[in-house]
């Protein structure tokens, strides 16, 4: 069985760019419009990779990374973190979640700043899935 990528992202059309290079790369798949719907299907289907968006409404890639990483039980899945806040901004946020209270968690496996080549998401995905 191909493994799972689990793309978050609340742009449809971002989705289904994002869709379509996991397929033609010999994974499958799953789709979620926010960190909402992303944490179920996390917990339903276990993925072997992440694809996060960071602005998204319901619940952002901000809350739902720091959700995924605070659990023992998904703190293994690798998270590419796509979007077009720059990173050391999405790390800043991370901070002043630690400074009121929450645990610190670890910065992502990868970074990239839409927009993204297929060929170089393709390879960002390839070294958390060979």
């Amino acid at each position: 069985m191909s493994k799972k990528v689990l793309i978050i992202d609340d742009d449809p059309d971002v989705r289904l760019f994002n869709a379509t290079v996991v397929e033609e790369n010999g994974y499958t798949p799953i789709e979620a419009a926010n960190g909402e719907d992303g944490l179920e299907l996390v917990k339903k289907e276990k993925p072997d990779l992440v694809l996060l968006d960071v602005l998204m409404p319901k619940q952002s890639g901000i809350r739902f990374y720091r959700e995924l990483k605070s659990d023992e039980a998904f703190l293994d899945i690798p998270v590419i973190m796509l979007s077009g806040v720059a990173k050391r901004t999405f790390l800043r946020s991370q901070k002043a979640l630690t400074e009121f209270g929450d645990k610190p968690v670890p910065e992502p496996e990868s970074y990239l700043e839409k927009p993204v080549e297929p060929d170089e998401l393709a390879a960002e995905m390839e070294k958390f899935l060979k």
